[in-house]
Parts: C-alpha cells; sequence; structure tokens
C-alpha cells in the first residue's frame, strides 16, 4: 500500500472539470485523507483546456506532486498535455467516445472507458464525470459510500432522483473498471488515513473567514481573478453577521468607500488583484495621509496588465512596497499557509486600527485558490485590537470656542487618539492634502516636516506581527538557506528534505512580514549559512533584491526563478538547488 498518491482530472473548461476534482476531493477530506489541489484555468468562461490536480496522502502536504498516478481525460488534449507527469505505473482514465491513444514513449496504461454512454445510459451525458469519479474510486479501493453525503450536499436541492441518479453513475464507473481490472489495483491502494475531521479550504475562503472573526463588517469590492472568491464568500455569509458586500463600479471606487467607512468606525476591507491595485495606489495614499485604517488584500496573478489573469506569479512585491506616490506609513504582509490566510487576515484588521494606516495582505493564485487540508482553527487566539480608538467622549477634553480636536496630535510613537465622527468633542478637519494636528491644511515648512516625521514615527521601531518569519531551522552552519514567500513554502519544504538526504545541511526562512522588513529576524539566519537562495516566481528577483537592500551579502545570494505562470514543483526546486551545488553557483 501508497501513503499518497496523485490524480488529475482534465478536459474542456465548462464540462464539469472543477466539480469532478470537487466532488472526488472532497470525499477523501471527509474520510481522513490530507489534501493539496491546484487548478489550472483558462481566462475564459468555456472552452479551452482546464485540470485539477489533487494530492491525497496520509500526512500534511502543502505543494502538488511532481509525478502523477492517475489521470482521467475527457478529451485527447487532456491526454496530449499531461501523459508526461505519469510515472511507469501511472493509470489513464479515458472516454471512449473520443478513442483515446498514449502518446510515443509514455509508458502508463491506458483503460477507454465509455464515460458518456454510461452516462447517458443512466439519465444525462453531464454525469460523465460521476462515471469518471467512480472508476477513480474502484481502482483506488475506495467505498463508494463516501461519496453519498457530498452527493447529496451538492445536488439535494434537485431532487431525490437527482442524487440517485448520481450515485447510479458513480456505482457504473466503478463496476466498469472493476469487469476491467477484476478489482483495485494493488499500486494505487492507500493506506488507511487516521479519520480525523479536517477542513478542506482554498486561501480566499479562509481570508474571507479571517475578515468575520476580526469583525469586519463591509467588504466593497470590484470581481477579478483570483481574489473573487472573497468576496463570493462574504456576500453568503457577512449579512448574518450583520454586514454587506457592495460590488463597486471600479477598484477606486472600492478602496474609497472602504476608507470612508473605516473613517467612521466600520471595519472595511477591499480584494483585488494587481490590475485593480493597480487603480487604488493613490486612495491608499489618502489612507496613509489621513491616517485611517485600510486592509487590503492583493492575490497576485500573472502580469504586467491584463497579463496571465489565471495563472501563478509572485511579482507585485514591488509594487505593493513601493507604489504609491509621495511616502506614507504602509504595512505589508504575506501569509503561506491557508491556516496564516486566517490569522493574518485578523491581524491585518488589528495592525490596521494600532497604527492608523494602510496595511496590505500579499497572497497569489496558488494559495488564494489551491485548495488544501487544515487543521481545526483556534478560535481562542483571536484577539481584536482597536488601537487608539476613543468611542466615549468623556475621555476628550471639552473644546472651547473654534477649537478643534488634535486628531493628528504629535506624539513620540507618532499613533494620534482616533474619534468617530459624533463623538462629542472630537470635531477635526480630515483631508488629503498636507494638515497640522487639528487636520487644517497647512503648507508651512516646519509643519511638513513635523507632520512627515510623525506618520513615519508609527513604524520606525517595527511592528507587533506574529510570526514575521517563519524559520525551519535545525542547522548552525547550513550549506544553504532557502528563501521564499507566499505559496512556495511547501515546495520548498520538500525540496530541502531531498536535498538532506543527499547529505546537504539545508535551512529554510519565509518571509511574512515585507514592510516594515524584518532585517533582526533575517540577517543572522544569512549569516550562518554559507550561500542563500532565493525561490520566487518573478522575472527580476523581487524578493532576493528586497532581502539585498535590507540585510545585504548580496554576494551569497542566487536565485530559482519560475515566471511561466506555473507553480514551482518539488523536484525543481532539489534539482536547481543540486545543479548549483555542483556547479559553484552557490
Amino acid at each position: 500500500m501508497i501513503k499518497q498518491l496523485s490524480w488529475k482530472v482534465g478536459g474542456q473548461q465548462g464540462e464539469g472539470i472543477d466539480s469532478t476534482g470537487e466532488i472526488f476531493s472532497t470525499a477523501l477530506n471527509r474520510l481522513g485523507y490530507y489534501l493539496y489541489g491546484y487548478r489550472h484555468f483558462s481566462s475564459r468562461i468555456k472552452g479551452g483546456h482546464s485540470n485539477t490536480k489533487i494530492r491525497i496522502s496520509t500526512r500534511p502536504i502543502r505543494a502538488v506532486s511532481d509525478d502523477l498516478d492517475i489521470l482521467v481525460a475527457f478529451d485527447q488534449e487532456t491526454i496530449d498535455l499531461n501523459a508526461h507527469e505519469l510515472h511507469a505505473d501511472g493509470v489513464v482514465l479515458a472516454d471512449s467516445k473520443f478513442n483515446p491513444v498514449l502518446p510515443e514513449g509514455i509508458q502508463a496504461r491506458l483503460f477507454s472507458i465509455p464515460f458518456t454512454r454510461i452516462a447517458q445510459d443512466v439519465g444525462l451525458a453531464q454525469m460523465k464525470n460521476m462515471v469518471a469519479v467512480g472508476a477513480s474510486s474502484a481502482l483506488m479501493g475506495l467505498p463508494l459510500e463516501a461519496f453519498q453525503s457530498v452527493i447529496e450536499g451538492r445536488f439535494a436541492r434537485k431532487g431525490e432522483q437527482v442524487v440517485e441518479k448520481n450515485m447510479q453513475a458513480i456505482r457504473e464507473g466503478a463496476d466498469r473498471i472493476r469487469q476491467k481490472c477484476g478489482g483495485p489495483m494493488e499500486a494505487l491502494l492507500l493506506e488507511e488515513s487516521d479519520r480525523k475531521k479536517r477542513l478542506y479550504m482554498i486561501g480566499n475562503d479562509a481570508i474571507a473567514l479571517g475578515a468575520i472573526a476580526a469583525g469586519a463588517r463591509l467588504m466593497a469590492a470590484y470581481p477579478i481573478t483570483p481574489s473573487s472568491e472573497i468576496m463570493e464568500y462574504l456576500i453568503k455569509r457577512l449579512p448574518d453577521f450583520g454586514g454587506t458586500v457592495v460590488q463597486t463600479e471600479d477598484e477606486i471606487a472600492a478602496i474609497s468607500m472602504v476608507i470612508g467607512a473605516n473613517f467612521g468606525g466600520v471595519r472595511a476591507l477591499t480584494a483585488s488583484a494587481g490590475p485593480g491595485l493597480s487603480l487604488m495606489t493613490e486612495a491608499i495614499g489618502l489612507s496613509g495621509m489621513t491616517e485611517t485604517p485600510a486592509v487590503i488584500v492583493d492575490t497576485q496573478r500573472g502580469g504586467p496588465s491584463t497579463g496571465l489573469p489565471t495563472k501563478q506569479e509572485q511579482s507585485d512585491i514591488n509594487a505593493m512596497i513601493y507604489g504609491t506616490h509621495g511616502e506614507i506609513p504602509k504595512i505589508v504582509i504575506a501569509p503561506s499557509t491557508v491556516e496564516e490566510c486566517f490569522y493574518d487576515t485578523i491581524q491585518a484588521f488589528n495592525l490596521a486600527d494600532r497604527y492608523q494606516c494602510p496595511v496590505i495582505l500579499l497572497s497569489d493564485l496558488a494559495l488564494s485558490l489551491g485548495k488544501q487540508t487544515v487543521e481545526p482553527l483556534d478560535y481562542d487566539r483571536i484577539q481584536i485590537d482597536r488601537g487608539e480608538l476613543v468611542t466615549d467622549s468623556e475621555e476628550l477634553k471639552e473644546l472651547e470656542n473654534s477649537e478643534l480636536f488634535k486628531r493628528y496630535e504629535l506624539t513620540e510613537e507618532g499613533i494620534s487618539p482616533r474619534v468617530l465622527p459624533g463623538v462629542k468633542n472630537g470635531l477635526h478637519h480630515v483631508t488629503g492634502v498636507e494638515h497640522d494636528e487639528t487636520g487644517r491644511p497647512s503648507e508651512l515648512a516646519l509643519n511638513r516636516k513635523k507632520m512627515m516625521e510623525k506618520r513615519l514615527r508609527k513604524l520606525s521601531q517595527g511592528i507587533e506581527f506574529q510570526d514575521p518569519v517563519h524559520i525551519h531551522a535545525k542547522h548552525t552552519q547550513p550549506d544553504l538557506l532557502i528563501v521564499g514567500i507566499n505559496s512556495t513554502r511547501g515546495v520548498i519544504q520538500e525540496g530541502m528534505e531531498r536535498l538532506e538526504k543527499n547529505g546537504v545541511k539545508v535551512n529554510h526562512l519565509h518571509i511574512r512580514q515585507l514592510l516594515p522588513f524584518p532585517t533582526d529576524q533575517v540577517k543572522p539566519l544569512m549569516e550562518q549559512a554559507k550561500k542563500v537562495v532565493v525561490v520566487e516566481n518573478n522575472a527580476t528577483g523581487q524578493l532576493a533584491n528586497l532581502v539585498k537592500l535590507h540585510v545585504g551579502m548580496g554576494e551569497k545570494i542566487s536565485h530559482i526563478l519560475k515566471y511561466d505562470g506555473n507553480p514551482f514543483l518539488p523536484s525543481e526546486i532539489y534539482n536547481q538547488c543540486k545543479e548549483m551545488l555542483v556547479h559553484g553557483h552557490v
């Protein structure tokens, strides 16, 4: 029996590829297996090749696998594009409808199954994906009853007959495989799981849930891949907590509405991707100048311009740090797991309130849309911090004549008392131009200097962000330190484990706080390492350049870059690090 298995389903976008993967993996999740899924889809509604790859394991995993055990194909293109991932004992389950053939040199076994005809006999051709699920399950020896609750949850609203027809299609697919192979294939039998219940979710859902837990009651956003699921989740759930979601006419309106809501005391957020964040940059400056909290989620995708809307990239790092004209205090944090997406979103709201500035939560497509197993969330960890927010007028001194409240009072730490509109004795002026302590416009040179320094003092001593770096370092003097960000954490970990088996001493550092940069935590680990390799999905080494800027040691640093729209595989980390070591590049 095996400890892990990789399964992929592919076909034309719009013919149920996503739902096939969703139903198959959800059942495995309920059986207690660990899962990691990644969707490859086109930038259109219908048509174009699409696939979903699911990795199934008896132990925690955070990356797609290098190879493939089972490929379910609804067209020949799926076989042609993906068969190279199959290892010698792999299996292709293909619809007989298109007369499938394996490309030359592929050693896997091909089972041609009449998915479409079986589905038509059951009652509906669209149920061919359920036939494929049944066939896959029979190959792996999975209990078909595991799919009953999944099918009921998905189709119960359509009636009992629809549920039964789908289950019949699954049974028919399983029976056909049993007829062909006599039962499960021994090479595809998974070891028993621990049967524990765990969550199975994408990063975007975790961000949305984190926003609710943080007390957010408004989301203003414009739909854009790969952030839209945050909006969709909150449309369903936020009204249950007295909140609402507004689909604005564009991203400029979205960030402006978020700033307005926060000014009024309501925790609010927006979420977008690179093109949307480009439109928001002026208003992000308004948040910084008026010292109004704002939480902004950037789910990175391929750029520039429209770029690769549905593909992986990490090329917004520079834009998120330097994108605003002028100079403002700004915080940029980057979760690296789905669990961190939840907890970091809560921290983002606390940081925005505490430091009265914009906070950008930086994700990427693989983290935002990759579905994976998540341990039960610990709600006892949630703490709400509204910072220097004054809601009781008794705490404010009574204003005399035309005196205004010093909303932007010069303080040692740069953070001033903040009041909500309508609080007695809290009257002040708010403007995007330079202003004095009461908010009145002022262009005096001395005032400008004092106010600029006041704002920048907020972050000058660092911020109270939990775990600004994730460290896996068991060596005091490693041969190699691998550095990454966002979704590369899992593949780096696996590449590291393979290098260790080859006798290479490897440490791993994952940067989760980009601004202010955690130099004090990063520098010691870099000093200990003989060489440093920075892994990132972009063409110019943005993360590596950020490390060089704040830590130095450029002579130690090498790159592993990937910018073809696909996430890293563990083998790529292992092979490229190994090659660098052999040839002395690191």
